[in-house]
């Protein structure tokens, strides 16, 4: 009887002495398909060409074995996923929260916090939370969803329409634009700037003295990140 004792299965193709079949189906280093050969033969032509024997389709019959370079082939398959992790768009949700009789300011700066996340390719969540008497009328919340999603109809869409759920009435937007578009828009712009920094050292000094004094006049921001409550 067959009995597990631990230890992790290796999810990788057998090669060269490995491989325990009498004869392969050989694809060449090119790709060529050479036929069904015998295993002695098939590691006698991976030597001669200073190749690995790699078993690249286990379950067929015969299996299915390519003349490759093991080591490189790994390393670039390593260095693909890497990439594409790099440039996984991972999809976020947002959250801002607003009263129904929000101050017109607050409003304002709410609505940036929203423009900006639907920019940059994330969905929002709107929250109006409902205090008191202000529960006997929800149709402030939903005029207040209303006038949001209308304000920022150019950049995102509703995709949950306003729904009460106790005290809380809550609204999605999705963002017209795909969070893949917002990131490549975002790493162009960045080297834009840093092209023009290299060609205008002192023209970009300047600009950035004049940011830093900005930022040390103006008051600070809670994080966007964060919850926000009017």
């Amino acid at each position: 009887m067959w009995c597990y004792r631990g230890g992790s299965i290796s999810a990788e193709p057998r090669i060269n002495d490995r491989i325990r079949v009498p004869e392969v189906r050989l694809v060449g280093p090119s790709g060529e398909q050479v036929g069904i050969v015998p295993l002695a033969k098939a590691l006698e032509l991976a030597q001669e060409y200073d190749l690995d024997l790699v078993e690249v389709a286990a379950n067929a019959r015969p299996p299915v074995c390519k003349l490759m370079d093991y080591g490189k082939f790994k390393y670039e398959s390593a260095m693909k996923a890497r990439e594409a992790r790099k440039n996984q768009a991972h999809t976020v949700i947002k959250e801002m929260k607003l009263r129904p009789k929000i101050d017109p300011h607050d409003y304002d700066t709410k609505k940036g916090h929203v423009v900006r996340f639907l920019k940059q390719g994330d969905k929002v969540k709107i929250t109006i939370m409902f205090r008191g008497r202000e529960q006997s009328r929800p149709e402030l919340g939903y005029r207040l969803l209303q006038r949001l999603a209308e304000d920022v109809q150019d950049l995102g869409f509703v995709e949950s329409n306003p729904k009460q759920d106790g005290r809380n009435m809550i609204m999605v937007l999705g963002p017209h634009k795909k969070k893949t578009e917002a990131m490549a828009e975002a790493r162009q712009a960045q080297e834009a700037r840093k092209a023009e920094a290299k060609a205008n050292p002192g023209r970009s000094q300047n600009a950035a003295d004049l940011q830093d004094a900005e930022t040390a006049e103006a008051p600070a921001e809670a994080p966007a990140e964060a919850s926000a409550e009017a």
